[in-house]
């Protein structure tokens, strides 16, 4: 199912969340330019980040519905809820850090499609599994138990692994922009999955020194 993702240059994050929801993202630069990337089949829903200029990329949103009848989710930095009050223009939001289950729920419902029973909602790396609907891990086949935030984490390091996260940014990515802890937060979680993923494990969990952490 192709969706229509504005702006051209979406972030990584929703990418990926899009295509492990099982939705084929396409990129675009403004209104006309669905127009001439529109799949055969049409749009199965449009996805309107909004960044540095939420009033363009709401004015997109709009046009995007009117024009193309197609329905539309905005996805949205929870610091910038307050810019929605007065909007329209759009039939769903989705705050950051982008849960994918949570993403692909949203699209079905304002899609009206059911979703797929082909999509797997299990991550993988390694002989780790995390199923994204239940909320399970797994390693080597044996049930790990993890917390809520341990669970969070370890999926944001598969989601995204091989590139260097400072503390802040991991902050802000899992625990959310109005989590008020500190950064030492994210060293106890990281102390903690080592533990439980065990010794031969817990090298997939790199220190970088006066920066944060790698997955992978």
């Amino acid at each position: 199912m192709y969706v229509a993702l504005y702006p051209e240059s979406p972030s990584a994050s929703l990418t990926g969340a899009l295509i492990g929801a099982g939705y084929q993202p396409v990129p675009i630069a403004d209104v006309a330019d669905a127009g001439r990337k529109e799949p055969s089949t049409g749009w199965a829903a449009a996805v309107v980040e909004l960044g540095d200029n939420p009033d363009m990329a709401i004015a997109v949103a709009r046009k995007l519905r009117d024009e193309y009848d197609v329905p539309v989710l905005i996805v949205v930095d929870r610091t910038l809820t307050g810019d929605l009050a007065d909007k329209d223009g759009f039939d769903d939001f989705l705050l950051t850090p982008i849960d994918q289950v949570e993403l692909r729920i949203r699209l079905s419902r304002i899609g009206g499609r059911e979703l797929e029973a082909t999509d797997d909602p299990v991550l993988r790396f390694g002989d780790l599994e995390l199923n994204t609907a239940t909320y399970q891990a797994y390693l080597a086949g044996n049930p790990v138990d993890l917390t809520y935030m341990e669970y969070e984490l370890l999926r944001f390091f598969v989601e995204h692994p091989n590139r260097v996260w400072s503390r802040e940014q991991i902050l802000s990515k899992v625990w959310g922009y109005d989590y008020f802890g500190g950064s030492r937060t994210v060293d106890v979680h990281v102390r903690r999955l080592r533990a439980k993923l065990s010794e031969e494990r817990a090298s997939w969990i790199t220190t970088v020194r006066s920066v944060g952490y790698r997955f992978g």
